[in-house]
């Protein structure tokens, strides 16, 4: 029933495989190291490649993989009990050989392999028999949720270790009395506040006097308006500041604001920066270094929990909720956070710490380097190299933009457009959005600015509204082709994720026109919504598209980065939901505020 089974090293080296067919292990196995492990999404423990269901095991004291696979349309409820008792096998079996490091040799499993294969078909075939029991209230994640793990807290990071909670009761003479008794439970701390608050009213009620407030002498009445115009049509000329000149050649006029601009965006996009205090962050983390047992920071509290024994799944728990919540708090996704962290405990669990190495700092030097590498674009990304390639074949480079309503599709293409043609290329921008009103003169205002600071560099292909976006992309495809410009920028619709017919309508267009780089338009400012925004739109352009290679998303675009401070936890969840980059980050409304995004920079913020 099982096609493949393997055990190799974290290194590359294989100690031990069984595969039905020599075809199975190559291409299911690279895939598994390709998209999970190297990229740090060992959370779950399961993999789907083509028609097979993969489930693996992290030994991390001696870095060993086990991997089982089988066929997806089968459901073997023994293969976790498998896994686990095949790694306490080998373990057993072979420990003074893993210590030493010796992976060069002959490791005789077959035997062993077998009869735990064995062992659990049985297993499964017995518990098919037991009758099925409910879940009990215990067994449930419900009943693992307390009140304090929901209840928000403002200045968190700054508690001490315990916090004493003395409570109280209210009397008729309105004085707060406290008991003895100390009790540590949240529900009685929001009572005692609660209690506090009413007794503090009482007193407000008792002071004051039961006499009618005096009426004032005068009464107060909303007074119209004055305009400070002076009266009469001659004063409004003052409102307006156009001059006749520019009022005779409208937009075509390069405001003195503009030409600041030239040559701002020559060559790459520029790296983003994150302002970060990082002399505070030195000074409290020397700090608790210094004095393990004084409360401050995040991680203050697990500075104790020090050893050179093995790493388990209970000592690292309390570190990884608290940097859960902490990574929730940052604006990442809760299920995304959940993932993070799971993905760090199993690739933790069994190492052995150093005598001076604590939990928590191990746990989030690996979290901060899982970060790193999420961010780390997979593959190259360099549009502008691109461009100059389709512009040597004599073809446009086409990019189309898509996203939901009101992130900002059209300023940051604008923006993009801007950083082209201050390379030297020339910019088709069709104006495939033929639903939004206002979308069209949007374009045409922009063109027009973008024309004026680089004369015959941007043009703008329209057919007004209500078309077929897909025809207007398709004919502005071929006009820039005839024309010789080198880049076509295709802005659509917004459209909302679970809108179907829209949803359609964009994957038409994208399988007409084929566009060299989809690029999704996403807001930093979102949370959870980043996830359900991206899996869907993915997902809708590979179900409709009816090819067998869809075209999904290249890349994203993330707009508005200037108003989320330090709360850059959207860049997470996007680039951990799609596996692409963040090719655009829009940081401002200005032409030249577009940026590179700056892995180290942005997991710094995050972790702070």
């Amino acid at each position: 029933m099982l096609d493949l089974f393997s055990i190799f090293s974290k290194g590359g080296i294989v100690l031990w495989c069984f595969q039905s067919t020599s075809e199975i292990f190559n291409p299911s196995v690279n895939a598994l190291i390709r998209n999970v492990i190297l990229q740090e999404r060992s959370g779950n423990n399961t993999f789907s490649h083509k028609a097979l269901n993969l489930q693996y095991k992290l030994d991390n004291e001696f870095e060993l993989v086990f991997v089982v696979a089988y066929q997806r349309i089968l459901q073997l409820s023994y293969v976790d009990k498998f896994l686990n008792d095949v790694h306490l096998e080998f373990r057993d079996k072979y420990k003074n050989e893993l210590q030493g490091g010796r992976y060069i040799m002959d490791f005789d499993f077959k035997t062993s392999f077998d009869n735990v294969l064995k062992q659990c078909e049985q297993w499964a075939k017995s518990q098919a028999k037991l009758p099925k029991q409910m879940r009990t209230f215990e067994d449930s994640q419900k009943s693992k949720k307390t009140v304090a793990s929901m209840i928000e807290r403002k200045g968190d990071e700054k508690n001490k270790k315990t916090v004493k909670i003395v409570e109280t009761k209210v009397v008729p003479n309105g004085k707060v009395e406290e008991s003895p008794e100390a009790d540590d439970d949240v529900i009685a701390a929001n009572r005692a506040k609660m209690a506090q608050k009413l007794a503090a009213k009482n007193k407000k009620e008792i002071k004051k006097s039961p006499k009618s407030p005096k009426p004032s002498s005068t009464e107060r009445v909303k007074k119209p308006r004055v305009w400070e115009l002076g009266g009469g049509s001659r004063d409004l000329p003052s409102l307006e500041y156009t001059t006749d000149k520019d009022a005779a050649r409208g937009d075509e006029v390069q405001p003195s604001e503009y030409k600041e601009l030239l040559g701002t965006m020559t060559g790459a996009i520029r790296d983003l920066e994150v302002e970060s205090d990082d002399s505070s962050s030195e000074e409290e983390e020397e700090e608790q270094q210094a004095s393990p047992k004084k409360s401050g920071g995040m991680f203050s509290i697990f500075k104790g929990l020090v050893g050179s024994k093995a790493l388990s799944e209970e000592s690292m728990r309390p570190v990884l909720d608290k940097l859960r919540d902490h990574l929730i708090s940052k604006n990442v996704a809760a299920d995304i956070a959940n993932k993070l962290c799971d993905s760090v405990a199993v690739k933790l669990e069994g190492k052995v710490l150093g005598t001076f190495d604590s939990v928590a700092r191990t746990v989030k030097a690996t979290l901060t380097e899982a970060l790193v590498q999420i961010l780390s674009p997979k593959r190259r990304v360099d549009i502008l190299r691109d461009c100059l390639h389709a512009k040597q074949q004599a073809k446009p480079y086409v990019m189309a933009f898509c996203g939901v309503n009101g992130v900002g599709k059209s300023t940051n293409l604008a923006k993009i457009c801007f950083w082209l043609s201050e390379n030297k290329l020339s910019v088709l921008i069709a104006a495939c959005d033929t639903f939004r009103a206002g979308a069209v003169e949007q374009l045409r205002t922009h063109v027009r600015r973008l024309d004026a600071m680089h004369p015959g560099m941007v043009h703008l292909y329209e057919k007004g509204y209500g078309k077929d976006a897909a025809g207007i992309a398709m004919e502005a495809i071929k006009y820039a082709a005839d024309a010789n410009i080198d880049v076509v920028l295709i802005d659509t619709a917004g459209r909302m994720q679970d809108n179907e017919p829209l949803m359609r309508a964009l994957a038409k267009l994208i399988k007409v026109n084929e566009p060299d780089l989809v690029l999704f338009v996403g807001e930093a400012l979102v949370g959870n919504e980043a996830v359900d925004q991206l899996v869907k739109f993915n997902q809708a352009l590979a179900d409709h598209s009816s090819t067998s290679n869809p075209h999904v998303i290249d890349g994203i675009v993330l707009t508005k980065f200037d108003t989320i401070d330090d709360k850059v936890g959207a860049a997470i969840s996007m680039t951990y939901i799609t596996g692409q980059p963040i090719v655009f980050v829009g940081t401002g409304q200005t032409y030249t505020d577009l940026k590179a995004l700056n892995a180290n920079a942005v997991v710094h913020a995050l972790m702070k």
